[in-house]
């Protein structure tokens, strides 16, 4: 069954379109993300599917429940993790959840049982009388999505779900995230900017980009699409390049932030021939690796530019936007 139904989903801010008409199903326990760079929109889309924000256009169905019809509805059966924390440092680890049970109205002694449940269940159980200021972030993220499960949501919302943690408590994360989707069902649809997040979490994934989705698919299928091997070649001539390799043998070629990606198979037994023929036109190479497709090749394949130049340039754009006079 279908989970979210969402159609033409559109968000306007004073003329700037962060999300523009969207459409997209997500199955009931499947791991969906959104991938993008840094003011994509991905946020907003959470918000508007969570009712936190009013959709200027479009509509979406949540669990069955129209998100501007009966946003109280949509409320009871979702579950959010804010990408910006929100739990109250100055109650315990209990306390947090408590509160949290005692909003829905959740009786006591089911209250308490799922409590404990669930602090077992994300490794809090021997901190529950804590308090969270005494928390590293990676507790305090696995403590907001307990709290996030509290109520027994048919579908949980991630925001950035692993943003500021480091490696190693990542990857914590995120064998919690895929055993608690195994284990109780839940939709989960998150958003990320980590490609490896994306790729070893979610079922299928919708890459957006300035408010759009520009491709949709596992990400086996997605990496598939591009096919063959990449090789990225950086040197100071990098503009030079695309002229001068012009083999049967090569399928695509992208020039983007002083660095040259050659899409081609079997790079290894062209990898010589590749650097004699920049060799002999005199074209200087700082460095050349050789990997399989992966999701940041994809995002290139389908914008041109790499998931950090987007992200400058959204950042150049906010910074246009917010200076000073400007009307």
């Amino acid at each position: 069954m279908t989970a979210i139904h969402v159609e033409g989903l559109t968000k306007e801010f004073d003329g700037f379109v962060a999300v523009d008409a969207i459409s997209f199903d997500i199955e009931e326990g499947e791991i969906f993300g959104l991938l993008g760079p840094n003011g994509a929109g991905k946020t907003t889309t959470i918000s508007m599917l969570a009712t936190l924000l009013e959709p200027t256009a479009g509509t979406a169905l949540v669990n069955g429940v129209d998100i501007r019809g009966d946003q109280d509805g949509v409320r009871k059966s979702i579950g959010i993790v804010f990408q910006d924390p929100s739990l109250d440092e100055e109650l315990t680890a209990w306390e947090n959840m408590d509160f949290h049970g005692r909003l829905y109205r959740i009786p006591r002694d089911v209250r308490e049982e799922r409590i404990s449940t669930l602090l077992r269940l994300v490794e809090l159980d021997d901190r529950k009388d804590s308090l969270v200021k005494t928390f590293s972030g990676g507790m305090r993220r696995r403590l907001e999505i307990a709290r996030g499960l509290m109520h027994e949501p048919k579908v949980l919302f991630l925001d950035e779900p692993t943003l500021g943690l480091d490696p190693q408590t990542r990857n914590h994360l995120w064998h919690y995230i895929k055993s608690l989707n195994a284990d109780k069902g839940v939709t989960i649809i998150l958003t990320t900017h980590y490609m490896d997040e994306a790729d070893r979490l979610c079922d299928r994934i919708a890459i957006i980009d300035r408010g759009t989705i520009i491709a949709m698919d596992t990400p086996e299928h997605l990496k598939g699409l591009i096919g063959g091997d990449v090789i990225t070649i950086a040197s100071p001539d990098a503009a030079s390049i695309p002229a001068v390799l012009t083999a049967e043998w090569i399928t695509r070629i992208d020039l983007h932030d002083g660095r040259v990606t050659v899409h081609l198979r079997e790079a290894e037994s062209h990898i010589a021939e590749l650097v004699g023929l920049l060799g002999s036109h005199a074209i200087e190479i700082s460095s050349v690796s050789i990997h399989k497709p992966t999701l940041e090749d994809v995002f290139l394949y389908y914008t041109g530019r790499t998931m950090r130049e987007e992200e400058a340039d959204a950042a150049a754009r906010m910074r246009m936007m917010h200076r000073p006079g400007r009307r």
